[in-house]
């Protein structure tokens, strides 16, 4: 082996990490902590300050971008954006099922148990949305074999139940459990008739108390063997308030007011939030078309302006053992008028929360025909009262 003269440089090799370590003893203590110095503080410092400054930057590019249009994009953002509307992106992550339930949020109600919106065909249901849909975004329509697409959020010109789902790219999410229900126009009443269903006539509309309306209704919800048992909310389906006549004449056309829906779930939760058990509960009357109104059932103690003629009344009682009548709702042992005072003190309560929905709650006793129930309704000032045969 040559030696090496004393004056002579060592031969240079490569660091390896092993002689980092030994370069710096205090790594190999303690799990390489140590404590940091000025100068890491200024490295880390320096670091979060380039980081926050590419944040701003990239801010600022999509703000631009959004403001000018394609033309402004840098080369990174319209990758970027191209890869969320793609069609042959394999999703998008924003557009999530809980992103769309947050949205739906005003259309459930005040209860937050509405899984249905009634309206015209062709109007607006940007009220459904808390926000726009997302630029580019698409809402789409389907009814069975129907379909409807829209960029401008406006339900379908159709009468139907449809659901909505919003397609960006290839990327579809649904609005799920939940309907769209657009009318049949009144116009097409003829004689008193829609198809083979027979209606009536309204009343002529009459001046009553202020926010209350008497003038005849502008459309229909048209209910089908197929779509009677639509959701409207978590404890009514559409077929609870279908008037009990003309039981095999399809389809069949009623009335509803989605706000009478809102409160009965909002005195069904007050109901058990007090120990009382709503899963019963049983819907004896909804809609009335007049001529029913008039004379189908016991009439008596129907008022000839009966607000079930409106869509937005209904006879509920609860039912939890199946006998078809009541239950012994206060506990003491027995079922009569008592007991639909129980119901109707859960909606003295959630009035006093919801103003909104303040209306009728009238209490009946039973007959040979039905046992006790309780009508309510939103028919927009306090009314109570105690009746007999139907309300």
């Amino acid at each position: 082996m040559e030696k090496r003269r004393a004056s002579s440089p060592p031969p240079r090799r490569k660091a390896t990490p092993g002689d980092w370590l030994l370069a710096f003893p205090q790594l190999r203590e303690r799990g390489f902590r140590r404590p940091i110095g000025r100068a890491e503080r200024i490295f880390s410092a320096t670091a979060v300050a380039l980081l926050v400054l590419f944040a701003v930057g990239w801010s600022w590019s999509i703000a631009r971008a959004r403001a000018g249009g394609d033309a402004g994009l840098t080369p990174a953002t319209a990758t970027i954006t191209a890869a969320l509307t793609d069609a042959s992106a394999p999703s998008v992550a924003y557009l999530t099922d809980a992103a769309l339930t947050a949205l739906a949020t005003p259309a459930r109600g005040e209860s937050g148990k509405l899984r249905a919106r009634i309206q015209a065909g062709g109007s607006p249901i940007s009220p459904i949305l808390a926000d726009t849909i997302p630029s580019g975004a698409v809402a789409t329509f389907s009814s069975g074999a129907a379909a409807e697409s829209t960029s401008t959020l406006a339900a379908p010109n159709r009468p139907g139940i449809w659901n909505l789902a919003l397609k960006i790219g290839n990327a579809i999410k649904p609005l799920g459990e939940f309907s769209v229900i657009t009318l049949r126009p009144a116009s097409e009443e003829k004689g008193g008739r829609l198809g083979l269903y027979y209606i009536g006539n309204w009343p002529a509309a009459r001046k009553g108390r202020p926010g209350v309306a008497y003038s005849p209704p502008t459309g229909f919800i048209e209910v089908t063997q197929q779509n009677q048992n639509t959701q409207l909310s978590e404890h009514f389906k559409l077929k609870d308030f279908l008037p009990h006549d003309q039981q095999n004449v399809w389809p069949k056309y009623i009335v509803l007011d989605m706000k009478l829906v809102d409160k009965d779930e909002l005195v069904l939760q007050d109901l058990q939030e007090h120990g009382i058990n709503p899963a019963g509960v049983r819907v004896m009357s909804g809609f009335r078309t007049p001529q029913y109104n008039a004379g189908g059932g016991d009439p008596r103690g129907r008022a000839a302006l009966s607000r079930h003629m409106y869509g937005d009344a209904n006879d509920i009682y609860i039912d939890n053992n199946g006998d078809g009548q009541m239950d012994d709702l206060n506990h003491d042992g027995r079922v009569n008028i008592a007991d639909a005072k129980v119901i109707q003190d859960a909606v003295n309560r959630v009035e006093r929360a919801h103003p909104s929905l303040i209306g009728g709650c009238g209490i009946y006793s039973g007959t040979s025909a039905h046992g006790p129930f309780t009508h309510i309704d939103t028919r927009g000032y306090p009314a109570r009262w105690i009746g007999t045969g139907d309300s």
